[in-house]
């Protein structure tokens, strides 16, 4: 595949902005959510070549793949690039809100469809209360992990993986990650891995969004592929801009 930056000065310009970040903020150290995936595992390292204050932390909820392979690939990335790694386990977490809120999700507008939603997303907002309790304990700042591939797509959690302080690979597509990855020597497990949110059994990134990432980036990066996909992604955009703003407030004349 032929490349489409200069992966190297990329990574040198990241962690020179992350330094400027840190000093700016007064904060001790970084602090990010570790799930294995290609998005986190090069957030890790590019926080971790500004600081080896860096904390990747593993927080599996729910879906049994967050205790297996994702677990798995998670310690192997924090390994690899010598990245502190801490463990907690969210599932009893969710099950007391699950408990709480049950008389809150029923009526007769709830579909299976809307209650499977709702439950869904506690997971990335529990990992978001996660990483911000344990960032406001340790004086560290929250570092993003979603790429622009994703946020095209609205795909991300309002107030969970879309919250954070700062992101140093917003901007970047799956593809321009994946050049960086290998620029940075990532286990091929992490590259090879179908990209998935974990959330459910079975559940991929490109089966929940109907569009391949190759046909998104193809179009965010040189509008090129077809009118379905142009028409899908587009469309998508709009519909999602809410999820990449502030809140809509009211404004006074």
């Amino acid at each position: 595949m032929s490349k489409i930056m200069n992966a190297n000065e990329e990574i040198k310009n990241r962690v020179e902005w992350i330094k400027s970040i840190l000093s700016e903020s007064g904060s001790d150290g970084i602090v990010y959510g570790n799930s294995g995936g290609k998005d986190c595992t090069l957030v890790g390292a590019l926080c971790h070549m500004a600081t080896e204050n860096t904390t990747g932390i593993i927080m599996p909820c729910d879906s049994t793949r967050n205790y297996g392979r994702d677990r798995d690939d998670a310690i192997l990335v924090s390994k690899h690039f010598n990245i502190k790694t801490l463990q907690v386990d969210l599932t009893p977490a969710k099950k007391a809100i699950n408990e709480a809120i049950a008389p809150l999700l029923v009526g007769k507008d709830v579909s299976k469809e809307r209650l499977t939603n709702a439950n869904i997303n506690i997971n990335p907002r529990l990992r978001m209360i996660t990483v911000y309790a344990y960032a406001a304990a340790h004086n560290c700042l929250v570092a993003g992990t979603g790429n622009r591939s994703e946020a095209s797509m609205g795909y991300f959690t309002k107030w969970g993986d879309g919250a954070h302080d700062f992101n140093p690979i917003a901007d970047l597509t799956v593809t321009e990650v994946y050049e960086l990855l290998r620029e940075l020597g990532a286990p091929n497990s992490i590259i090879d891995k179908a990209p998935s949110a974990g959330l459910f059994e079975g559940q991929t990134d490109e089966g929940e969004m109907g569009i391949s990432y190759k046909a998104i980036d193809d179009i965010l990066l040189f509008d090129k592929g077809s009118e379905k996909d142009k028409e899908k992604v587009y469309k998508t955009l709009r519909n999602t801009e809410h999820k990449r703003n502030m809140p809509i407030t009211y404004k006074k004349g």
